[in-house]
């Protein structure tokens, strides 16, 4: 016969043994019948065509939510202060009884006098086309033509062209910008940018000795153009600031001959379908169709002749890429010249007579971008007839670095601070375009 404590032992392997299916189960979801169907559902009219029309009719129209909220709403504005868990209440607009500009919502757009129903695509100085050069070649119906124009090889090409010392004069106004004009071991972007733009400039303007029609020149900053034109049923418009400027007394003389014009007829404007030619510019409703050059009547230097721009940003994100660069800076050229066209010879769409010639340079202060741009019609509602044309000298790199600190490796300096892959070539297609118009 067994002990009684061994008995109590047997008991409690008995219950443990009973009790230890449960165990095994604690915190699994079961389900008392038979496990759920996992494979595809059957076909039956439910599932192939939806639930009967009938079925569908006696389904109850939900009111809106903001309904639902409104009439259940519990606020705080008998408390007149937060009470978490309380909607937050709903006053009527306070009137001042007096018009304060600083704190006014201004009319809706649709109360505005210039609202229009028809919309118009703006592209301002901070547009960044996705295509680049090929969506503004759509926008401004142009043909695109690789390299500078004959006109400005031919003044890189003449030696009674060339500034004396010009090398050394562009060596010194690099490292002007990128070493003397700063206190600091490193100068940013959006300080030797500019700096080396107006050294650059200021090179230029020495040829004013030779040639004395130079001086008829003046820089314009922060002024505004505003040109509209239509395209295949688009309404489109260049307006706002834009680059730096250079106007003259007289224009450019046309780059392209009438037989270079009239072969623009046969060429195939690129498209970009699935992608919409507007996108990335601003669609807005209250515009005003306007043409404005910017400068009033009777201004002398009335002609457009080079627009620079810099992108002097320090952030990289901040900067248009080249391609983007190049495209912006196409559609201001091209504004610039649709502007002066329209006050040359009117609203109306034509071929022009005596074509516009507009130049552009963009800098990030080492990569150049050189661009002429010529106008041969205002007529660019149809891809059919003439185009304009667009020479571009793309990523032109006046140097490849500037070492400001030294390279020390073993207490030996393997690379000293100056000047590295010093590409004089670049800045005399810079004076090039100065030049051109004048010699």
């Amino acid at each position: 016969m067994a002990a009684p404590g061994a008995l109590r032992r047997a008991g409690g392997a008995v219950a443990v043994a009973v009790r230890a299916p449960r165990a095994l189960t604690r915190g699994i979801l079961t389900r008392p019948g038979p496990p759920r169907h996992r494979g595809p559902l059957p076909r039956t009219p439910w599932t192939t065509r939806g639930p009967p029309p009938e079925v569908l009719a006696q389904a109850v129209e939900r009111r809106p939510v903001r309904e639902q909220v409104e009439l259940d709403t519990v606020t705080y504005a008998g408390r007149q202060h937060f009470v978490p868990g309380l909607a937050r209440p709903r006053f009527p607009p306070w009137d001042r009884g007096w018009h304060d500009p600083w704190h006014c919502s201004g009319p809706r757009y649709e109360e505005m006098p210039l609202y229009r129903e028809r919309g118009c695509y703006i592209c301002h100085q901070r547009v960044r086309m996705l295509e680049g050069v090929r969506q503004a070649q759509w926008l401004t119906k142009t043909q695109r033509v690789e390299g500078l124009p004959p006109a400005l090889l031919r003044i890189l090409d003449s030696p009674a062209h060339q500034l004396e010392g010009l090398e050394e004069g562009a060596r010194r106004a690099i490292s002007h910008a990128r070493f003397w004009d700063t206190t600091e071991v490193a100068p940013k972007r959006e300080h030797y940018c500019p700096v080396l733009f107006e050294d650059l400039l200021h090179l230029c303007r020495l040829m004013s000795v030779k040639y004395p029609s130079l001086a008829n020149r003046m820089l314009a900053r922060n002024y505004r153009i505003a040109a509209t034109w239509e395209r295949e049923s688009i309404l489109l418009q260049v307006r706002g600031l834009n680059g730096i400027l250079m106007n003259s007394m007289a224009p450019i003389p046309p780059v392209a001959s009438k037989e270079e014009i009239l072969a623009t007829k046969e060429h195939v404007l690129e498209t970009f379908y699935p992608i919409s030619p507007t996108i990335d510019l601003q669609e807005v409703n209250v515009y005003k169709e306007l043409n404005d050059t910017g400068f009033r009547d009777g201004y002398p230097y009335s002609h457009p002749h080079t627009l620079f721009f810099l992108e002097s940003a320090n952030i990289r994100p901040n900067r248009f890429r080249p391609e983007q660069l190049r495209a912006k800076m196409l559609m201001f050229a091209f504004g610039n010249a649709l502007a002066k066209a329209k006050v040359l010879y009117g609203n109306d769409p034509k071929v022009l007579e005596q074509p516009v010639v507009v130049q552009s340079i963009g800098t990030d202060g080492q990569l150049f971008q050189f661009m002429v741009f010529q106008l041969n019609t205002t007529d660019l509602v149809s891809n059919d007839g003439i185009k304009n044309l667009v020479w571009i000298d793309s990523d032109q790199s006046l140097y490849e670095k500037a070492q400001c600190v030294p390279e020390v490796k073993k207490r030996v300096v393997t690379k000293p601070a100056g000047i590295y892959g010093f590409q004089p070539d670049t800045f005399k297609k810079f004076l090039a375009l100065y030049l051109h118009g004048t010699v």
